[in-house]
């Protein structure tokens, strides 16, 4: 089973839950991991909560304080969605839809490793 939680982050959701301003809190805080300087001297991390919830996002995937905000959002948006609506999310949904793929591709990959593996057996024989 997938925790709810890390199914976030999933493009393509249509029917997510409406955040408002006021239900958020937001600070800008120094990101931390490689960049050195560029890093350090700056507070370009978003740190999102919903207070509601108490769901809280930190982003600090780029340089830009505001595309880091845009992206916080719609993460939040998504944690959000899947912590009120659960397994009928549309984020849970796509997540599990794309398990199942990953599994079934997964599946095909072994079978087609194991019909080579029976062809070279029955080149080696042939040989002998």
């Amino acid at each position: 089973s997938v925790p709810l939680l890390q199914a976030a982050r999933k493009k393509n959701s249509l029917n997510l839950l409406e955040l408002t301003e006021a239900e958020l809190e937001e600070h800008f805080v120094r990101g931390d991991g490689p960049g050195g300087q560029a890093t350090n001297k700056t507070n370009n991390c978003v740190v999102l909560k919903h207070i509601p919830s108490g769901i809280v996002v930190k982003c600090h995937q780029t340089r830009s304080v505001e595309q880091n905000r845009k992206i916080a959002r719609e993460i939040l948006q998504e944690k959000v969605d899947l912590f009120y609506k659960g397994e009928d999310s549309d984020v849970f949904k796509e997540k599990k839809a794309a398990e199942k793929q990953k599994q079934e591709k997964k599946r095909r990959a072994k079978e087609n490793l194991e019909r080579k593996k029976l062809f070279k057996e029955m080149q080696q024989l042939d040989k002998e």
